[in-house]
């Protein structure tokens, strides 16, 4: 049986793939492609071994390229951190929780694909893979939700702390009354968190 959580999401208004075919019988979903590029791939560092690798090793090359590639897409590395933390407020206020939130499973679309409602934003960030997604209200669980995506975050992404405290301004605005307790409780996951990586 097809995962329904992207249903959900989609009738909730968060961006994800369109669906184009289910066949509940045996188990197949055909979702839309999406033009355009993963975040991973839009970030500086995001570009792994079996990547192409941009610039020659100096300093600074890698960002410009990445600035450049931004530019062709309309936006500012400050809005992309906004346009992900919006989509992920609103999946999480619709009890979605997605369980594998990395910046792999995020696409930009290209702006020669998309007509935009925004004539300041060409573009839209869409949450793709909900392979591992349940319902859930639990504070808890959006709040792993969160550890997981920032864990991503560095771990792939060098310097990368300033743009998910970027990515979580956007989202606490976005959420609104909701965010205080997500936050308290995203504090106490980074703690425990903190605790199992120092008993190893």
């Amino acid at each position: 049986m097809p995962d329904l959580s992207i249903f959900h999401a989609y009738r909730s208004g968060v961006n994800v793939p369109g669906i184009r075919m289910v066949d509940a019988a045996a188990g197949v979903l055909g979702i839309e492609w999406i033009e355009g590029k993963s975040v991973r791939r839009l970030l500086p560092g995001g570009a792994g071994d079996d990547e192409e690798i941009y610039g020659d090793g100096i300093d600074g090359e890698e960002n410009d390229h990445f600035t450049d590639v931004l530019k062709e897409y309309g936006v500012s590395l400050e809005t992309l951190m906004s346009l992900i933390g919006i989509e992920i407020a609103k999946m999480h206020a619709a009890d979605i929780i997605h369980g594998d939130l990395t910046t792999s499973n995020m696409m930009l679309r290209h702006p020669s694909c998309f007509t935009s409602s925004d004539p300041k934003i060409p573009t839209e960030l869409v949450l793709i893979d909900f392979g591992l997604s349940y319902h859930s209200s639990l504070v808890e669980d959006k709040a792993v939700d969160l550890y997981v995506l920032e864990r991503a975050f560095s771990s792939t992404h060098p310097d990368s702390e300033p743009l998910f405290a970027s990515m979580l301004t956007a989202y606490a605005k976005q959420l609104g009354k909701e965010w205080p307790a997500i936050g308290r409780r995203l504090d106490d996951v980074r703690l425990r968190g903190r605790k199992r990586s120092m008993v190893g």
